[in-house]
């Protein structure tokens, strides 16, 4: 009898935790990579701070022909993971937010493309490393804008 109660136990545990994590665990990922968007962006405002400053200088003068290049590309790239950070933080804005993270991710991938024998000349340097880990970034912001676009035509309803 005391083991049948200990599974009765344990899977109302189960059911409330999973139940807990089916209400909460997207949000605790849009709060978690909002601080991550954020810590990065931030360490950009300081030359010599981010470990992907050079990559940032290299990539955006390049995709923009020369035009944004320098501490002018690194300053930009600060502003728009600031943003991405603070909306996905608050909620507030979110789906621009969203928006303004999926055209980031096109520039934060490029290198991979643009460079890929700098960035693998054998093994993976710093940068590749920095690079590859923003393929999670990537795949929990699709996470994130699934959620808030089925959200959006409630919301409608609800107002």
């Amino acid at each position: 009898m005391n083991s049948l109660l200990q599974k009765d136990f344990a899977s109302a545990g189960a059911t409330r935790l999973t139940g807990w994590l089916g209400r909460h665990s997207v949000d605790i990922l849009r709060i978690s990579l909002g601080l991550v968007f954020l810590g990065f962006g931030l360490l950009k405002f300081f030359p010599g701070a981010s470990p992907a400053e050079g990559l940032v200088m290299r990539t955006l003068d390049t995709l923009t022909l020369g035009v944004v290049s320098g501490q002018t590309a690194v300053v930009l790239t600060a502003v728009m993971e600031c943003f991405i950070g603070l909306t996905l933080l608050t909620g507030r804005f979110l789906r621009t937010g969203l928006l303004v993270l999926g055209m980031a991710l096109v520039g934060i991938m490029s290198p991979l493309v643009l460079f890929f024998g700098d960035l693998f000349p054998g093994t993976p340097t710093l940068e590749a490393q920095y690079v590859l880990k923003d393929i999670v970034l990537a795949a929990a912001g699709l996470v994130i804008a699934a959620k808030a676009l089925a959200a959006a035509p409630l919301q409608g309803l609800r107002g």
